[in-house]
């Protein structure tokens, strides 16, 4: 499919139009013209545009940015609540059934996979935490750091090493956590079943571009996130670098940062090279459902 395309949808019935992609890849531009062009409404699904404190590390919409058109889910919540994939779900269903009764089209956008699916899909059921082997891990990771837990999900999981986002130390030990207090991989218990019914159709499409021309445009957003005051923001946020919004690229190289771990102009490396990993697995991610057609911008 190509971009004019998605300006020429045939709708049949209530349609949900989902648009992810990886970061920097231009989702925002992309789905603000196609809502004014379908006079619609656009949700997000970006797990961390959700709090109030978070803004320029994860790149949030500005009012400019969004000129006039309703985004729902950012600065909804704050990085004090706890909030997840499954609550999402229920609360974007919630939303949608809304919207929908206004809208013909409603877009569903943002770069994390897993919340994409909980609207769209629906979640596994997982085991409950396992509070025990949770703080067995969290003293190991204390007194070894994350590369022996890494190393040990690549050995009893490989499948799910090989998805889910390695420097999130909070999905390593959640996995781990699954892995050993059960004895089976964490990745079994996703069973890949079929959607759930949801009360409108579903239409996914990927954005991708030139890999060179996207790692550009990652290069330039981590130079105007720093120029925009991204330390500064990081420097607020210590109080609660512990929650989960927090142990991701954008965030965890400048708390390296301040805690002496690097010198500024390695924390700015790594926050790029990071960045670029990152982006590369949310292609992944997105190329392991075959629902979504691919668009490749110019």
């Amino acid at each position: 499919m190509n971009q004019n395309q998605l300006f020429d949808l045939p709708l049949e019935g209530p349609t949900l139009l989902v648009v992810a992609g990886p970061t920097a890849v231009g989702k925002t531009a992309l789905c603000v013209q196609l809502a004014q062009h379908y006079g619609t409404e656009i949700v997000s699904a970006d797990s961390r545009q959700f709090f109030r404190e978070l803004s320029i590390g994860t790149a949030k919409p500005t009012a400019a940015e969004m000129q006039g058109v309703p985004h729902h889910f950012i600065d909804s919540h704050s990085i004090t609540e706890a909030y997840n994939a499954g609550r999402f779900e229920v609360d974007c269903l919630a939303l949608l059934s809304k919207l929908i009764e206004k809208h013909p089209l409603v877009i569903l956008t943002g770069g994390s996979g897993l919340y994409l699916q909980a609207v769209t899909e629906g979640l596994d059921d997982m085991p409950t935490a396992n509070h025990e082997i949770r703080a067995q891990l969290q003293q190991e990771l204390a007194a070894h750091g994350l590369g022996p837990l890494v190393a040990e999900l690549a050995r009893l999981d490989p499948v799910t090493h090989g998805r889910i986002d390695r420097q999130n130390h909070q999905r390593v030990l959640r996995a781990l956590e699954v892995t050993r207090g059960t004895g089976q991989p964490f990745s079994s218990f996703h069973t890949d079943k079929t959607a759930v019914s949801r009360p409108f159709a579903i239409r996914k499409v990927a954005l991708t571009r030139e890999r060179e021309v996207l790692y550009q445009r990652i290069d330039q957003r981590v130079e105007h996130m720093l120029e925009a005051g991204l330390l500064a923001e990081v420097q607020a946020l210590l109080p609660y670098r512990h929650h989960n919004a927090l142990q991701t690229v954008g965030y965890q190289e400048i708390f390296d940062y301040l805690d002496g771990l690097h010198d500024w102009p390695e924390a700015v490396r790594l926050l790029k090279r990071n960045t670029r990993h990152y982006a590369k697995r949310q292609l992944s991610w997105l190329r392991r459902d075959a629902a979504y057609e691919e668009v490749k911008l110019g």
